[in-house]
């Protein structure tokens, strides 16, 4: 049985943390959930990862379906959100809205995620009409990067902390269930935690956030390149995978395998 809205603001009540990884195919998924994790998020952040794109911007709802699938397909207890796209919401509601239909038919996930503040509330509000929960993003929102200037903090100035409280208040008064907090200061994070009844997901943006958030691949040490801040790695698997690649080529071409062990009779 799969995590609910339901159980996510139980742990916020009951100030139990939540833990929430990105995953976009199946073995990764079966990975995770062994481990215990309680939401999946497939997210755009597939362009970076999956497909070696500098932004997530020209990833398409076509693609994020398809990598919801392959998650949902295996999927067992987690709670499974999906991120709409970068074009698949911003030109009207009604494609807004038309877009989280497709992913939940398509894809059976649980909950779909947007991001944006003010501009999105009418969507959001449409979204949950029609009975399908969604989680919020503000804060650094990488599907507006250019506008951004980049992947920078953001709320560190008064009106702009008080743009984005505004918005986590207003995001939960048009239904969203749940809201990421990425690149903004802990102090910040946690005045809007105390003042919503919603859970926040947190990535660089503190300890004081109902959970947290971060990139599988980060975590698991996999991405040579370097990391932002807020990354932790728990594993080094990028140097394991090229130390066990480089072994096996190295055994191929000596001829120490296949040996006898690893061959049919």
């Amino acid at each position: 049985m799969s995590l609910s809205i339901a159980d996510l603001q139980k742990k916020k009540a009951n100030g139990e943390k939540i833990t929430m990884i990105t995953a976009y195919d199946a073995t990764f998924t079966l990975l995770v959930e062994a481990a215990g994790i309680d939401i999946i998020l497939i997210g755009d952040s597939l362009g970076n990862v999956i497909q070696g794109r500098s932004t997530t911007l020209p990833v398409t709802l076509d693609e994020m379906i398809y990598h919801a699938s392959c998650v949902s397909r295996v999927s067992k207890h987690s709670f499974l959100v999906c991120d709409l796209n970068f074009g698949s919401y911003q030109c009207s509601t009604e494609d807004g809205l038309r877009s989280a239909i497709r992913i939940m038919k398509e894809s059976q996930v649980h909950c779909v995620k947007l991001e944006g503040g003010a501009r999105v509330l009418e969507l959001t509000q449409a979204i949950t009409d029609a009975g399908i929960p969604v989680m919020g993003h503000l804060g650094l929102t990488p599907q507006s990067v250019h506008q951004m200037g980049g992947f920078k903090v953001q709320g560190r100035d008064e009106k702009l902390a008080a743009a984005i409280k505004a918005d986590a208040l207003a995001l939960q008064d048009a239904g969203a269930s749940s809201l990421v907090l990425e690149g903004i200061p802990r102090g910040l994070a946690a005045e809007i935690t105390a003042s919503l009844a919603i859970p926040t997901i947190g990535i660089g943006a503190g300890s004081d956030c109902d959970g947290q958030v971060l990139v599988l691949q980060d975590l698991l040490g996999l991405n040579m390149g370097k990391m932002a801040k807020f990354v932790k790695p728990y594993a080094k698997l990028g140097q394991s995978t090229i130390d066990a690649v480089s072994q096996y080529i190295a055994e191929v071409k000596s001829g120490q395998f296949p040996d006898d062990a690893h061959s049919y009779r």
